[in-house]
């Protein structure tokens, strides 16, 4: 059995889904991109006389249907990585980030490119998060109109895991398409074997504006699979009660998948969101707050009824620094995401309402991520019904460390942390230095980005990226620096020696 987690009765669900269909088949969506709104009237779709357009019942059940329950990301090199689906969950960097927090100097401040290099070498060797994302903005360094592009281009070229991103603009993804194509035969082979997840987001108060309809045409043409995530803003936009608030997040997603089928039956679609509170007194938004929690565990009891794959913004904090606040919130959001069965969580790395990402917190969030994957293994007999030859033993021996079945299944059963996490005594941790977590993750970022050995590249197209970037150039004439991959020898030899008395035996890992 697989433990979960479940917030909703099934007769709830049910009222909720049929609310949200009633409200889509009268009131509508106000579809602000002229070509996608064409389209929906050409399919048949009705208007009412202010122009918003109505969603009857049968078309959203018909996409409901057609929208695939599971589907294959794959990496780089076209090989499957990530089977998106059923209870299976996988942790994924938070995007839309526009600053870091640099661990180096404590200052937040506006991206470069060198800082988000640094972030795809550091993810790309992390163990519990799953594929990667476009995290953070770039526009420090780089013109806006080709940033998106720019960050999927330095993401291709460090790592060979998939990509949850998006376009900023109305006509961005057709530069992103390009990019991704020159790792597959053509358009047919990139569609076959997906690379990315893209982000189109609904607008609140049933709308979807100008870029957000467009993106959707344009990922859904070229067999990008979407997420569609409203960001719910309870009390502000949205009910301020969790089962009104659950309806307005599923009329918005619902359209969003309705779109998506109607562009392209069979279209991946993940039933995502990025729910939020709104509290009055100090008119702020936390993303992590509670009730914004059993939000997000809602609308994935309704998509899971459904038969729909799942996204959710989860694993995060509202906190200002890697602290205490920001453990808290992460694991047990991460928690939640995993009893749920989200199958694309983003959140880890991000702090401050999802504006600042920091690269020691990744690596914490990393370990925390692994914890909650480690709690939802399937929990099954091992070699311990009946367990009278246990009890003889230990009664015999006072202790089962010796024990066959102890060496046996200890490997995969005791779960320890990597080396930021401390499970050491007073003793060895103050010969260690006597650090706390996010002193000995900031250590543990500079050293594997020391020992970061990137994937290699034909330079023929590395040439073609940048072409594609440089065509969508206005004014700027150089583009950014890519930092070169570390020296294999001294900067290792030191980072290693500085790591060393923090090192232990690594068991073998069970999920």
């Amino acid at each position: 059995m697989r433990p979960r987690l479940a917030v909703l009765e099934p007769s709830l669900i049910g009222a909720i889904v049929d609310e949200a269909l009633g409200l889509l088949a009268d009131v509508g969506m106000e579809i602000r991109g002229r070509e996608l709104r064409r389209r929906l009237l050409e399919h048949g779709l009705p208007s009412d006389a202010t122009g918003r357009v109505q969603f009857p019942r049968e078309v959203v059940e018909r996409a409901i249907v057609s929208a695939p329950s599971s589907f294959v990301l794959f990496d780089r090199d076209g090989l499957p990585h990530a089977d998106l689906g059923g209870d299976r969950v996988h942790f994924v960097p938070g995007s839309s980030g526009l600053k870091v927090l640099d661990h180096r100097t404590g200052e937040v401040r506006l991206a470069t490119t060198a800082d988000f290099v640094e972030y795809i070498r550091l993810g790309d060797g992390l163990e519990h998060i799953a594929y990667l994302a476009t995290a953070f903005s770039t526009n420090a360094d780089i013109e806006p109109q080709v940033s998106d592009a720019w960050r999927l281009h330095l993401a291709l070229q460090n790592t060979k895991r998939p990509i949850v991103s998006g376009a900023f603009t109305e006509h961005g993804v057709g530069r992103m398409v390009e990019l991704m194509a020159l790792f597959r035969h053509d358009l047919a082979d990139l569609r076959a074997s997906p690379m990315s997840i893209f982000t189109i987001t609904a607008a609140g108060n049933f709308r979807y504006s100008e870029d957000s309809c467009q993106n959707l045409i344009d990922c859904v043409e070229a067999g990008i699979p979407v997420e569609i995530v409203p960001v719910t803003l309870m009390g502000l936009i949205a009910p301020v009660t969790i089962v009104g608030a659950t309806v307005f997040h599923t009329v918005d997603v619902l359209a969003g998948i309705t779109m998506a089928q109607l562009v392209r039956p069979g279209a991946p679609v993940l039933f995502g969101g990025a729910p939020a509170t709104f509290h009055m007194k100090i008119a702020s938004s936390p993303m992590a707050a509670i009730e914004a929690q059993q939000l997000n565990v809602a609308y994935v009891e309704v998509a899971k009824s459904l038969g729909l794959p799942t996204q959710a913004y989860m694993a995060l904090s509202d906190a200002k620094e890697v602290d205490a606040q920001a453990g808290a919130e992460t694991f047990g959001s991460a928690l939640l995401a995993a009893l749920a069965g989200v199958n694309s969580v983003s959140g880890p790395g991000l702090l401050d309402f999802l504006l600042v990402f920091s690269l020691p917190k990744l690596l914490l969030d990393d370990e925390l991520c692994g914890q909650a994957l480690r709690f939802v293994r399937e929990v099954r007999p091992l070699d311990d019904l009946p367990t009278r030859a246990l009890v003889d033993e230990v009664l015999g021996q006072a202790h089962l460390i010796m024990a066959d079945h102890t060496t046996r299944h200890w490997p995969g059963e005791l779960y320890l942390p990597s080396r930021v996490w401390d499970r050491d005594n007073r003793e060895n941790w103050t010969k260690a230095g006597a650090l706390d977590a996010a002193r000995r993750a900031a250590a543990e970022v500079d050293r594997r980005l020391a020992t970061y050995q990137p994937p290699e590249t034909d330079p023929a197209i590395l040439a073609e990226m940048d072409r594609i970037i440089r065509s969508g150039l206005v004014a700027q004439t150089e583009l950014p620096a890519i930092p070169p991959p570390p020296d294999t020898g001294a900067a290792r030899a030191a980072a290693e020696a500085a790591a060393a008395p923090r090192r232990r035996p690594n068991p073998r890992r069970g999920r």
